[in-house]
């Protein structure tokens, strides 16, 4: 009886497995994975994140509007696991210090101001909001919503002078910048 039930387990555990791992190729296909990367003037910076697609969709605005992201609530900058943004030397984001580490990198969007936040939690599916008490850094910036139109999600660097570079999210017609200087 008992190896009936170990076989059984098994079975249900190896389904479960086989789902997951379905899951998870599936939603690649339609977020692909990306890398943005910064590596100048001793400042080495880098953010893994998934790319979804506007298709259509309202992306940022009002719960009434039917937006994919609702202003006031979590995002995971980007789609599937937690975005990741990763410096190996102390610098400034936005203005604020931040030591050499790994770092889950979300917002709370909104329509005159986004929260930027950098948690410890960078291990995580990121369709769940992180332990905030986890937070090494909250910020604020000020979104452009009227920017060209970008289908799909983009990070990217953007140099300003020897010492800085701006990190940019852009999708729909929304853009965030946020400044990253060496320390």
């Amino acid at each position: 009886m008992k190896k009936k039930i170990l076989i059984g387990v098994g079975i249900i555990l190896l389904i479960v497995i086989g789902v997951f791992t379905y899951m998870i190729s599936t939603t690649k296909k339609h977020s692909p994975a990306a890398i943005a990367a910064y590596k100048q003037n001793g400042m080495d910076l880098s953010v893994n994140y998934c790319r979804p697609y506007k298709k259509g969709r309202i992306i940022f605005g009002d719960k009434s509007t039917g937006a994919l992201q609702p202003y006031g609530e979590y995002w995971r900058i980007g789609a599937n696991e937690a975005t990741t943004f990763t410096t190996t030397t102390p610098v400034l984001f936005n203005g604020a210090a931040i030591a050499p580490g790994k770092y889950a990198l979300y917002a709370v969007p909104g329509s005159s101001n986004w929260t930027i936040a950098l948690n410890n939690e960078n291990d995580r599916w990121g369709a769940t909001p992180p332990d905030e008490k986890n937070d090494v850094l909250r910020t604020q910036v000020a979104p452009n919503v009227n920017a060209d139109l970008q289908e799909q999600f983009l990070i990217s660097f953007e140099p300003v002078n020897d010492n800085s570079v701006n990190m940019v999210l852009h999708w729909d017609n929304t853009r965030v910048t946020i400044p990253v200087a060496q320390k």
